[in-house]
């Protein structure tokens, strides 16, 4: 069994680490990595990770899928998905497009995990409600990682239910969001001072550096990396300023 994932802030990647962990202890993979397709080819079974947005797949994921669709065909996939509250189908989303290029997906999985969207207010919790979150969490990773191993997988965002519940509790009044890459993202020249942190870690190559000052392009998939990490709490993009940078390590402190 391969693990695949996308991760904006930790969240999705240690999710997927723990399934794999419980499943058969191999190391997952991130969808960045220059090996993944070819680890993809080698694999029959695999289960691909990656978080919602606006009860959506992300772009970056989506164009993952389309371009790698050849690899992806034949192949059993079970689909995890991490989200701050409600998808109704984000597993469902994935799932539909992977099937498009031939793909059998054989179970889904949701798990609620803290909050990514380090700008807005909403959602936010207490360091001790976050850490109960991925407590929660694993414990579900743990019996849905033993359901599959015993042919039971579960299937989670999967079937016309949970497709009516992502269409209508979500996605129909948010469909642009992730239909396309977005411009939005906003640096504050203020406060950026240059340090070139966020370049690194966009996953879009999205930013870049001029005259000392970073500067964001037209291909931002939304991930919330960089806004999460830039020690100047200098970008934004669906709020105006930083109520609280959103990182899984933020969360893994006192947790032992």
């Amino acid at each position: 069994m391969l693990g695949v994932y996308f991760s904006g802030t930790g969240n999705t990647k240690h999710c997927v680490e723990k399934f794999m962990e419980f499943y058969d202890g191999s190391e997952p993979v991130s969808i960045e990595s220059p090996d993944v397709v070819e680890a993809i080819r080698k694999s029959n079974d695999i289960v691909f990770g990656y978080p919602v947005y606006y009860s959506n797949t992300p772009k970056i994921v989506k164009d993952f899928i389309a371009q790698n669709g050849d690899a992806l065909k034949n192949k059993r996939i079970y689909v995890i998905c991490t989200m701050g509250l409600f998808s109704g189908d984000g597993a469902g989303c994935g799932a539909r497009l992977l099937k498009k290029y031939g793909a059998n997906v054989v179970g889904g999985l949701h798990l609620k995990m803290p909050d990514c969207i380090g700008d807005v207010k909403a959602l936010k919790k207490t360091l001790a409600q976050n850490q109960q979150l991925i407590v929660s969490a694993e414990q579900k990773i743990e019996q849905s990682a033993k359901a599959l191993k015993q042919g039971r997988p579960t299937k989670e965002g999967l079937g016309i239910l949970y497709h009516i519940a992502g269409l209508f509790g979500q996605r129909l009044w948010f469909y642009g969001k992730t239909l396309h890459y977005t411009d939005k993202l906003r640096i504050d020249k203020n406060k950026c001072v240059g340090c070139g942190k966020c370049i690194a870690l966009c996953p879009m190559n999205n930013l870049k550096l001029a005259d000392q000052k970073a500067s964001a392009g037209e291909r931002c998939t939304m991930c919330y990396r960089c806004i999460n990490s830039c020690p100047n709490k200098a970008i934004t993009l669906v709020g105006k300023e930083i109520v609280e940078q959103c990182l899984y390590e933020n969360y893994t402190q006192s947790r032992n």
